[in-house]
């Protein structure tokens, strides 16, 4: 007779600080290719460059949340309270990532709307780095601390 329910059915075992940050590394490179991809190509359309950066990061984002949901922190289920904080979390880096890309933009002198390769491809890099921070954080010691 197999018991349901029980903490064994289906739950993987946690992973060690070290393991967890090379999948997150591993998973985010995934995640900032579709991000840098999309961004790349709405900027190409002459988009304005915070509405590009805002949905490449979605996009991006959300990649990364459910990869790392699996793979990463290793939790089995979502659950409402996981999907909140992760709405919160990124909620938050989405002002922080959208933010950041318009500031380093501004601080080059670069224009929002075709910006350049150069300006475009910094811009993003240096609100990913801090978005990613961020993310990891939130997500190791709050969202998948089970």
């Amino acid at each position: 007779m197999t018991v349901t329910g029980s903490d064994t059915d289906e739950r993987p075992a946690p992973l060690g600080l070290k393991a967890q940050i090379v999948r997150f590394v591993a998973i985010g490179a995934v995640a900032a290719c579709v991000d840098l991809g999309v961004y790349s190509g709405l900027l190409a359309l002459s988009l304005w460059a915070p509405a590009a950066k805002g949905i490449a990061f979605i996009l991006g984002t959300t990649t990364a949340y459910l990869l790392n949901r699996r793979f990463t922190f290793a939790s089995s289920t979502g659950g409402a309270g996981k999907f909140l904080g992760f709405v919160v979390l990124y909620g938050s880096t989405f002002a922080v990532n959208v933010g950041v890309a318009a500031l380093v933009l501004h601080v080059m002198d670069a224009p929002t709307i075709n910006p350049g390769v150069l300006a475009g491809f910094l811009s993003w890099f240096i609100a990913q780095a801090c978005a990613t921070t961020i993310n990891f954080v939130v997500m190791r010691t709050v969202i998948f601390r089970d």
